[in-house]
């Protein structure tokens, strides 16, 4: 039996957004991990309120969530121009005051208001002109790009000249 050998079309790789939330420690040390806890999950909620259906997002890591864009502009101008609106409504919603609602000794409810920031690297590549384990390692870098200038913005990686 011949074997068919199909060629397998070049396909634009979407850009990757990795966030970290800023100051998180402060939270878990004040009230506590099922405090930081119930944050990470209304990060996530918001995260996912900024994307499309066919974008992905994951917990990473401790704080670190990763967003791949899907199905961008295919001129690269174009595509960044996205990302960087997608990567600003991130920073902006997850920037808002959260209401948490925490349980005290004794079983008694209460509400805390937290503020926090957010830090987002975001890395643009297309089709396989980087390894796909350096692309982690170049958001990684853009994202403390980010934390260093500060927190609560978004870089993009630019390669050294």
């Amino acid at each position: 039996m011949e074997r068919l050998l199909v060629p397998i079309p070049v396909i634009r790789s979407p850009p990757l957004l990795l966030t970290h939330i800023d100051n998180f420690k402060l939270l878990n040390y004040a009230y506590g991990h099922d405090v930081g806890d119930l944050l990470l999950i209304e990060v996530t909620r918001r995260i996912v309120a900024c994307l499309r259906e066919i974008d992905m997002v994951a917990r990473f890591g401790g704080v670190e969530f990763v967003v791949v864009l899907s199905d961008l502009n295919a001129d690269r101008s174009e595509s960044i121009k996205q990302a960087s609106i997608v990567a600003e409504k991130i920073r902006i919603s997850l920037g808002m005051p959260y209401m948490l609602k925490i349980l005290r000794e004794g079983k008694t409810e209460s509400m805390i208001e937290y503020s926090c920031t957010s830090s987002i690297g975001v890395m643009m590549f297309l089709d396989h002109e980087i390894d796909h384990k350096d692309i982690f390692t170049y958001a990684d870098i853009a994202m403390y790009k980010a934390k260093d200038a500060g927190g609560n913005q978004v870089q993009f990686f630019e390669a050294e000249a």
